[in-house]
């Protein structure tokens, strides 16, 4: 590492460690490393990379403005070509291109395929790409160059389950997730690769049992344990255990100790959102959550994050602030002259779509949700996040298509979804409501003991 002195990179070695785990402590050491050594390029561009994976518009801000000081006073002609194809990558991110900064760190990753902290950071902007094909291939052609007892491989395993899982390799995704936390019982990725597995394939059951079974190693000390407990409440809805979810919004997700960081924020209104749909009442929650996206301000940064800020406008009945957003994304569409910055494209081809659907829905115009949705649900991965994430805009589309009557419609998205997931509540559920309005009641009684059946099968569950 290239003006980088032994204490910086024992910070930067550290703090890579702490990446991997998503533990807390990563940007205290990176910004140590920082200290130590201030020209070093590995040094900043590991701070560069921790200002943008929380997709937080002020940190990545703060983070620009570093990065491009460091770039003033530092001569790039002395380091090493790895360290100035980072920089490069770096830049690009910086400068709202995720992609060209993932096609960058991709060339890292062939010509040096062990190099960790490329796979790592890649690895996230194919998941906000919503790239299952790279969050698979990114990593698994690496993995050959790995030696198997290097401390890191178990972590790579990790990454490799959940792009397997995204690719919709089930099983295959479940056995790289469990030896990956066999060899790392901390791994929380690896930890939510596997949840990822059995949510895909509907085996809430095994998905309860297997994070009742390992509370302690993902449940506190890291920055991804407000998202594995909105898995742990996913699996609670699909048991019809609303109460219990509600719980777990309270204690884990949002509350008055929440720190307000867009993911956490994202994971919440996900939650009560699918609770919305099923007409489940939430209190004043979704007041509470509201107040939190709009006492954010932000601005046209990931559209990803202000579709869910858009769920709790409509889910608090604030319509005008969720009109005001869409104005002021078609104002920053409208400035835009080039594509170079990702989230342009994100936000025109399917975040407001996306969000004006949304709106429709709020207003009981469902006929016009289903029209905005319908011709979306094969893209909607274009702006990222992964399948259970988007999985709260196709049940949008699928309840949309129940209430304005469109049973061709509902046939066919239930149909799709019991042939993927025939163990999952929801859908037997969708399929009871149906047949219902079919005038049906055979069928419909048959769905609704199906239903029945899988719920009653989920085991004890923990307190959060």
């Amino acid at each position: 590492m290239t003006y980088t002195d032994a204490d910086a990179v024992r910070h930067y070695e550290t703090a890579l460690e702490h990446l991997l785990f998503f533990r807390d402590q990563v940007g205290d050491e990176a910004g140590a490393a920082v200290r130590a050594s201030p020209r070093s390029a590995m040094a900043h561009v590991l701070s560069a990379y921790l200002g943008l994976l929380g997709t937080e518009e002020t940190d990545a801000a703060e983070a620009r403005r570093s990065f491009d000081g460091f770039l003033r006073d530092v001569d790039l002609t002395g380091v090493t070509p790895r360290e100035r194809m980072h920089v490069a990558a770096a830049s690009s991110w910086l400068a709202g291109d995720l992609h060209r900064a993932g096609r960058v760190l991709g060339e890292i990753s062939v010509a040096h395929p062990r190099d960790a902290l490329a796979l790592a950071v890649g690895h996230q902007i194919d998941f906000f790409t919503g790239s299952a094909e790279l969050l698979r291939d990114r990593v698994g052609g690496a993995l050959s160059a790995w030696d198997e007892d290097d401390p890191h491989y178990g972590h790579l395993l990790g990454m490799y389950a959940f792009g397997l899982e995204e690719a919709g390799h089930y099983g295959r995704s479940e056995q790289v997730g469990l030896e990956a936390v066999a060899r790392n019982p901390r791994d929380v990725w690896g930890i939510h690769a596997v949840v990822h597995s059995y949510e895909m394939q509907g085996r809430f059951v095994d998905g309860i049992r297997y994070l009742d079974d390992r509370t302690g190693d993902w449940s506190e000390g890291n920055y991804l344990r407000v998202h594995n407990w909105w898995h742990y409440a996913l699996y609670q809805l699909e048991t019809g255990r609303t109460d219990r979810a509600l719980e777990i919004h309270d204690a884990a997700l949002h509350h008055e100790g929440s720190a307000g960081l867009a993911m956490e924020l994202l994971d919440a209104s996900a939650l009560l959102w699918r609770l919305h749909l099923a007409d489940a009442g939430t209190g004043d929650r979704w007041t509470a959550l509201a107040d939190a996206w709009a006492g954010r301000r932000d601005g046209a940064y990931y559209v990803f994050n202000d579709v869910h800020a858009v769920m709790a406008y409509v889910g608090a009945g604030r319509i005008p602030e969720a009109e005001r957003l869409v104005r002021d994304r078609e104002a920053w569409l409208r400035s835009r002259t080039g594509p170079e910055v990702s989230n342009a494209a994100m936000t025109a081809g399917i975040g407001l779509p996306v969000i004006r659907a949304l709106l429709a829905y709020g207003r009981g115009r469902y006929g016009e949700t289903v029209d905005l949705l319908l011709p979306l649900r094969y893209r909607l991965h274009t702006f990222g996040g992964s399948h259970a994430q988007r999985d709260a805009v196709q049940r949008t589309l699928l309840e949309a298509a129940l209430r304005a009557g469109r049973a061709d419609v509902a046939r066919t998205l239930l149909s799709e979804r019991t042939g993927l997931r025939p163990v999952s509540p929801y859908n037997w559920r969708g399929h009871a409501r149906l047949a219902d309005q079919l005038g049906d009641p055979e069928r419909a009684a048959s769905a609704r003991r199906r239903a029945d059946a899988q719920a009653s099968a989920a085991p004890g569950t923990l307190r959060s």
